[in-house]
């Protein structure tokens, strides 16, 4: 299962996501014979890589805003 394909987000796998729509658009049968399976494995690599990096820069943003939190609840306790 993969979340919504077309955001934001994930504009770094829109040919993927091309690719597997154009294999989707071929019918059920071809999606019931596992003709799509290559292309929905490129999508989910894709967007995991996508995911990694994003997990990666939000937890330097979160490490960034808790060592200023800390610096300022320092300085309130210096001054205390």
């Amino acid at each position: 299962m993969h979340p919504h394909l077309h955001t934001k987000d994930n504009t770094a796998c829109e040919e993927v996501m091309a690719m597997l729509d154009e294999c989707h658009a071929q019918g059920f049968l071809w999606k019931a014979i596992g003709m799509c399976n290559d292309a929905k494995t490129a999508v989910n690599k894709c967007l995991r890589a996508e995911r990694i990096e994003r997990t990666a820069a939000n937890r330097a943003a979160a490490k960034e805003k808790n060592r200023r939190i800390r610096e300022k609840w320092a300085e309130i306790d210096d001054n205390s």
